[in-house]
Order: C-alpha cells, then sequence, then structure tokens
C-alpha cells in the first residue's frame, strides 16, 4: 500500500483536496478524528491531559472541553508543546493501526492521513510521498476571517503560530494550490491522484 501524508497551514484547503481524494477512491484518514478518539472519556490520552491541565479542561460529563484547553495552550509555547507531546505519540500510533488494517484489506491501494501537524511532529517520515496544500498569503488570511469570524489581527496571530507555508513546502512531494478555488484545486488534485496510481503500481510491483 501507498502510504501518502497530506498536510498544509490552517485556512489554506487541505480538507477540500482530501475530500477530493477520497471520492476519487483513496483510503483518508483525517488526524483530527483520530485526536478526538485518544483522548475519549476512559482514554490514556485523556488521563495524561487531566494529569497535566488539571480538572478544568474537562467537562462534567468526563469530556475534553477543547476549547479551554485550546486557551489555555493558545499563546503559551510551553503549554502547547507539552500538549503536543502528549497527543503525537498516541495520535501516530492509532494512525499506524488504522493504516495496517487498510493495508491488509487493499495492499495494492493508497492511503492518505491528512494532519496539520504532520511536518511539526515528524510524522512525516513515516509516509512513501508527501502532498502540501497551500495557498496565497491574502487568500489564507481571507478564508480564516471569514470562516472562523476573527479579525485580521487575530487571524494573523494564529497564522504566525504555525510553521510558514514556504518551509512546508519544502517536504512537498506534490504541491497543491488552492489560490484560485475549487475547481482549480480539484483539477490538480486528480493530477497528483494519477501519479499517485501510477507510483501505487510501481510500489506493488516491487513489493511482489
Amino acid at each position: 500500500m501507498l502510504r501518502v501524508g497530506l498536510t498544509g497551514s490552517i485556512a489554506v484547503g487541505k480538507s477540500f483536496v482530501a475530500d477530493t481524494l477520497l471520492e476519487l477512491g483513496c483510503h483518508v484518514l483525517d488526524a483530527d478524528e483520530t485526536a478526538r478518539e485518544v483522548v475519549a472519556p476512559g482514554s490514556e490520552g485523556l488521563k495524561r491531559i487531566f494529569g497535566e491541565f488539571g480538572s478544568d479542561v474537562i467537562r462534567e460529563d468526563g469530556t475534553l472541553d477543547r476549547g479551554k484547553l485550546g486557551a489555555i495552550v493558545f499563546g503559551d509555547e510551553e503549554k502547547r508543546l507539552k500538549l503536543n507531546s502528549i497527543l503525537h505519540p498516541l495520535v501516530i500510533a492509532a494512525q499506524d493501526e488504522q493504516l495496517r488494517r487498510w493495508e491488509v484489506k487493499d495492499p495494492h491501494g493508497i492511503a492518505v492521513v491528512d494532519a496539520a501537524l504532520m511536518i511539526e511532529s515528524g510524522g512525516y517520515k513515516r509516509f512513501d510521498k508527501m502532498i502540501v496544500v497551500h495557498c496565497r498569503p491574502e487568500v489564507q488570511l481571507q478564508r480564516l476571517t471569514t470562516r472562523n469570524n476573527l479579525t485580521p489581527e487575530e487571524a494573523r496571530r494564529r497564522i504566525a503560530a504555525q510553521m510558514p507555508q514556504e518551509e512546508k513546502m519544502r517536504y512537498a512531494d506534490f504541491l497543491i494550490d488552492t489560490s484560485e478555488g475549487f475547481e482549480d484545486a480539484k483539477l490538480q488534485t486528480e493530477k497528483v491522484f494519477e501519479r499517485l496510481l501510477e507510483l501505487s503500481e510501481n510500489f506493488s510491483r516491487k513489493s511482489l
């Protein structure tokens, strides 16, 4: 199975690319979904977060209050890194387990893991190929202010807290620029998918 990492900064259209790849026939795993699973009530992840950040981030029903936790770690680099050190190994382990299950069912398929912090966490090293989604800075800013109902200054702070787009792009085997909208991004994604199919076929032949 060809393993592909999909990443990109906030509000660049990464989810649209992931949805398109799913429609084209790839197996797609959303890291955000996995991150929610590893902090479910009773999980090891939630226990570790409780131990580090206290009961204030746990709701009465035993679920994680992601809003409160986000408010604590946003703007505090030390706490953000601590949270990542708790979550990233758990998320990667859960992803790898899903990839193994897919490989058993579809050994010649294409598996895509969609994760915003794939490069920062070092998780990108587990993949055969990397897709980085990006767009022009002014487009990113406009999308973020509109989507999250933020002021331009708030949006700029969120963007600045992440790895710069230019740096992420250096890790790419394939780049998809969503600046010109969905239709253009879809065409680019389809071309990347065609190339992944070729790579998957070659990859399968080598493993025979």
